[in-house]
């Protein structure tokens, strides 16, 4: 469950019409049903007294970062609307397996993985839906690449499956990394030694750190520095990560 005290230390930014939240990797942003407290976005509407959250984008719950609350109905018609017409502009940061020499654009359409154990995969397909990813390379070395990662379209787990697609999935990640059946073997054993192992972090490498609000009528970008046990893998792979992440 969330605190009170949890979420305010989250909090990056809080003014009358939009609440940021810089999300640590492992908490759902849907309400669930167990509980206002047991998601982002109920916490968010128990803790400022809301009839309702309305949350802009989210994350999948392994996923750290940013993300943005509208605290009206009618400031989330309009950041909804900025989001649609691409005028809120995400940066992630990611840690891929394999070594990416230089920048690659991905464009190849996704859709459901209907073939795979996991019925949330996504995956390349030609009828799916148009799907464009750029990842661009910060530091590689050791067999990981750390990554800078912009997306011109919102596709579900886009990221992920198209860093699977490339060769190189994100370090972590139990449905797009070596097998998608580790998830499932997750979902009945929790974190093990065994999945250690394989995916060497327990949750996908991957985090928000940069939204730009400006083209959205805001005026601010707003940015989250890299989380600790990303930074921690990168350091104990001798990847070095630039100043200001």
């Amino acid at each position: 469950m969330i605190t009170p005290a949890e979420l305010a230390g989250w909090t990056l930014h809080n003014d009358e019409n939009v609440l940021i939240v810089d999300k640590p990797g492992g908490v759902v942003c849907h309400p669930s049903k167990a509980g206002p407290w047991s998601s982002l976005a109920g916490a968010v509407r128990e803790q400022l007294g809301l009839g309702a959250s309305h949350l802009v984008f989210r994350l999948d719950r392994e996923t750290s970062g940013l993300t943005v609350f509208a605290k009206t109905p009618a400031m989330a018609r309009k950041l909804q609307a900025a989001a649609a017409a691409r005028q809120i502009a995400k940066n992630y940061i990611a840690v891929m397996t394999g070594e990416l020499p230089e920048p690659v654009t991905v464009n190849q359409p996704l859709g459901p993985d209907e073939s795979g154990p996991v019925a949330a995969k996504s995956a390349v397909r030609p009828k799916g839906q148009a799907a464009v990813t750029h990842f661009v390379p910060l530091a590689s070395g050791g067999g990981f690449t750390l990554a800078r990662v912009f997306t011109e379209t919102g596709r579900k787990h886009q990221i992920r499956a198209h860093a699977q697609w490339l060769g190189k999935p994100l370090v972590g990640d139990k449905i797009y990394g070596p097998d998608p059946r580790l998830f499932l073997e997750f979902l009945d054993t929790g974190w093990t030694p065994g999945l250690e192992e394989k995916l060497l972090l327990p949750r996908q490498a991957l985090h928000c750190s940069e939204v730009d609000m400006r083209a959205a009528g805001l005026g601010r970008v707003f940015s989250s520095p890299l989380p600790a046990d990303m930074r921690a893998f990168c350091a104990g792979r001798g990847l070095p990560v630039p100043d200001g992440l």
